[in-house]
């Protein structure tokens, strides 16, 4: 089921993980990658990705992060 452009889930696929669609590449995968200092040539290279994969991906983490609400305890 794809909840995103180009970012899919999938039961069957990395136990339903948000993977970029026709891959078996996880979202978290390639955020940590990036956040390492890991250029997106270097992503796209490793993993036979483009660059609209890796700017969905952060899209997806953006969209997942704004919904998010922490609230203070104490």
């Amino acid at each position: 089921m794809e909840i995103g452009p180009r970012i899919s889930v999938d039961k069957d696929v990395r136990f339903g993980k948000p993977v970029i669609t026709g891959t078996r590449i996880p979202v978290d995968l390639v955020l940590g990658k990036l956040a390492s200092g890991m250029q997106y040539e270097e992503v796209m290279a490793e993993y036979d990705i483009e660059r609209e994969d890796i700017l969905a991906v952060l899209a997806y983490a953006a969209k997942t992060l704004s919904d998010e609400e922490i609230r203070a305890v104490g």
